[in-house]
């Protein structure tokens, strides 16, 4: 019987898996084919600690001191630009995520596509910047194998069921036993906690679509920042020569699935970015989507679920796992070892289970 099984194989359970293996066994079961196939592996991939709800600001700023010192970040920017309509929207973002406001012309000299009758205000964020996401992963996942883990793949869970000492978790063609099941299965959480017969406080997938097209013709692009609407009614973000630009839609799913982008709403994100900039979309180079998942108050849920000292969540990341991975796991290695936590209890307290009960 392992210490530990964590399902999902996304940032949060091999973070996790890295946290936890120096200290009990542990296996890490993923439906997949390989680690982070669905929101994990759909990411815009940048660090802006400012983002999110407060409890989140806090995750986000504590995992700060570990990206210095791994060198998964690089610089990038976040720019945010509106027109006059979108003025009330503009300065509530520009307070929330502490901007620095700029004139429209130092905007324009970032992205110079950018239309002049569109850009009456501008705001930019210095401290946002992009993360290695692979080099990231694979290095949670290199240091959870030197320990001991074992990640199993192709491991979608049938069954859940309690046996003496703790669980045994089925799938096609395997099964595996543990002390303590830590449901880590992204967009999956509730359906894996109803197997458990576990309550849920009620997990939400919301489909994000985004598109890769061409960068416009004889422009370097990899200098730009990442790019807002206001309210956060688009974006775009350069990547390997290209954009991806989003609608930035919360669409809700019935049922947690491989997701993929509406041809429709994808097509009202770009037209709210050609509104933005000078030069059209000539070229679509790829589409997809991924299921952002969040629970009610949309902050992380990190705990044991009350009354049940075996089951553990790691859940409700929404868009926020990557830049909160470092300190989401520290605080869940703590509270599953038993060990005096790194962060505050105020924080760890917010991010609890016990606050649905």
């Amino acid at each position: 019987m392992q210490d530990f099984l964590i399902i999902g194989g996304g940032i949060a359970g091999v973070s996790l898996a890295a946290r936890l293996a120096p200290h009990g066994s542990l296996q890490l079961l993923e439906a997949e084919d390989h680690l982070a196939h669905h929101a994990s592996g759909r990411s815009a991939a940048l660090y802006e600690p400012r983002y999110g709800a407060a409890a989140v600001v806090g995750l986000s700023l504590a995992s700060e001191d570990w990206f210095r010192e791994s060198g998964t970040l690089s610089p990038r920017g976040l720019l945010m630009i509106a027109p006059e309509q979108a003025r009330d929207s503009f300065f509530a973002d520009l307070a929330a995520m502490g901007f620095d406001q700029i004139t429209p012309a130092e905007a324009r000299a970032m992205i110079p596509i950018l239309r002049e009758d569109q850009l009456h205000y501008a705001a930019f964020s210095s401290h946002a910047e992009d993360i290695d996401t692979d080099l990231l992963l694979q290095g949670f996942a290199r240091q959870a194998r030197q320990q001991g883990a074992v990640f199993t793949t192709r491991a979608r869970v049938g069954q859940i069921r309690r046996i003496p000492g703790g669980w045994q978790i089925r799938w096609p063609g395997g099964a595996a036993e543990g002390r303590i099941v830590i449901n880590a299965a992204g967009a999956w959480a509730d359906q894996i906690a109803s197997m458990a017969g576990v309550p849920s406080p009620g997990f939400a997938p919301l489909r994000r679509s985004m598109a890769r097209i061409a960068a416009p013709a004889g422009l370097d692009v990899s200098r730009w920042p990442m790019l807002f609407g206001p309210g956060e009614s688009w974006y775009m973000k350069p990547d390997a020569g290209a954009l991806i630009v989003s609608p930035a839609e919360e669409d809700p799913v019935d049922a947690p699935h491989d997701a993929w982008a509406d041809d429709m709403v994808l097509a009202e994100g770009l037209a709210r970015y050609e509104a933005a900039v000078s030069q059209p979309v000539t070229r679509l180079l790829a589409s997809w989507a991924g299921l952002r998942t969040f629970a009610p108050d949309r902050v992380p849920v990190i705990g044991f679920a009350p009354g049940q000292p075996d089951f553990f969540w790691l859940a409700g990341q929404g868009g926020y796992g990557f830049q909160t991975c470092p300190a989401a796991s520290q605080l869940a290695a703590d509270l599953l070892l038993g060990r005096e936590l790194q962060l505050s209890t105020d924080l760890a307290a917010r991010l609890s289970p016990a606050r649905f009960a």
